[in-house]
């Protein structure tokens, strides 16, 4: 059974830092695409980097590129989303998920597993 479970999230004062963590089992990690997405209320999900294990490419899309920065560590089986300068507008909910299609897309309908999310909120 394909599994993500985010962690890491929390309350931040903007100008802050967090760093969520995404822990896969269940599938096959080192051929992976794994992208970072967040949904904000009442707004559509929006894709923000993904990372190719195998290769360790990655691709960000324009909101997330000099702030916020994917990688990954094989050993654990996790991805990270480390994020800088946050502002209010980052409040949203987090969500991992994986592909089956090997493609770095930050297109949410190509992927195929989704983690329960987590919340990050900014105080301003």
């Amino acid at each position: 059974e394909v599994q993500l479970v985010e962690s890491g999230g929390g309350l931040v004062q903007a100008g802050g830092s967090l760093r969520l963590s995404c822990t896969a089992s269940g599938f096959t990690f080192d051929n992976s695409v794994i992208g970072w997405f967040r949904q904000a209320p009442g707004k559509e999900r929006e894709g923000l980097i993904c990372i190719s294990i195998s290769s360790g490419g990655t691709y960000a899309a324009h909101s997330a590129q000099g702030r916020f920065t994917i990688s990954s560590d094989r050993a654990k089986n996790t991805v990270y989303l480390q994020m800088n300068s946050l502002k209010p507008e980052d409040t949203a909910v987090y969500y991992c998920a994986t592909t089956e299609k090997n493609v770095a897309s930050l297109y949410d309908a190509l992927y195929d597993y989704w983690g329960q999310g987590t919340q990050v909120t900014v105080s301003s």
